[in-house]
């Protein structure tokens, strides 16, 4: 084992880089590549990230094995690996911190979010633009613990991809029956109490007085 760490053959072939692919090239790649997927999930549209389906799962999926060897190249070296990954993430570390810094690049990149729900009723118009069906959205409400859109205020599709849902809330009227409800219950049931501890009270003082009865002496 440590003679083959040893060896310096071993780690020649693992560093060396292929002759076929220069430098310039490997870090070119990467660039190419993560420019295209921006562009291209940015014109797909936002369902694609939410993954609403199986097929939305096996395209971001089968994506990096398609650009794989497009990005490295011949060169299956860890160095070229290395100078891959360091170029995707330093294209990415730039991307992030100009759009942090512009708004309006930002918007251009990631997009605006979209109002799947308003006031309690579906937008169809931004369900077919979004290409999202209705069953797919019950479904996504679903996962967050919401059974029904009906109990849906409002439901917006993230420009990351995440779908945000807003349950509604009571009104006043429903808020206050259901205290009067929980307050009647509580009465209910320190009633009952009271009353199990009135019979067992009536019970004890029947006992007694039968005990008393029968230890009086019998007139003479």
């Amino acid at each position: 084992m440590f003679a083959l760490l040893a060896d310096a053959n071993l780690w020649q072939r693992m560093f060396e880089l292929t002759p076929d692919v220069s430098v310039l090239e490997k870090m070119l790649r990467p660039v190419m590549i993560y420019v295209f997927l921006l562009v291209g999930l940015r014109l797909a549209g936002k369902r694609e990230l939410a993954q609403l389906n199986a097929f939305d799962l096996i395209v971001l999926l089968t994506l990096s094995n398609t650009v794989q060897n497009a990005i490295i190249g011949n060169d299956n070296s860890v160095s070229g690996g290395i100078i891959g990954a360091t170029t995707l993430l330093a294209v990415n570390y730039l991307i992030v911190r100009l759009a942090h810094r512009s708004k309006r690049l930002d918007r251009l990149i990631e997009g605006r979010a979209d109002i799947l729900i308003r006031d309690g009723k579906i937008v169809k118009d931004h369900l077919e633009r979004e290409l999202i069906s209705h069953a797919q959205l019950a479904a996504a409400a679903r996962k967050q613990g919401i059974s029904s859109l009906h109990e849906v205020e409002k439901c917006i599709l993230e420009s990351t991809g995440t779908i945000t849902f807003v349950q509604k809330r009571p009104s006043e009227d429903t808020s206050r029956h259901s205290e009067i409800m929980s307050l009647l219950n509580t009465m209910k049931q320190e009633i009952a109490v009271l009353r199990g501890v009135s019979n067992a009270v009536n019970k004890t003082e029947s006992r007694l007085e039968a005990a008393v009865a029968k230890n009086e002496p019998e007139p003479v």
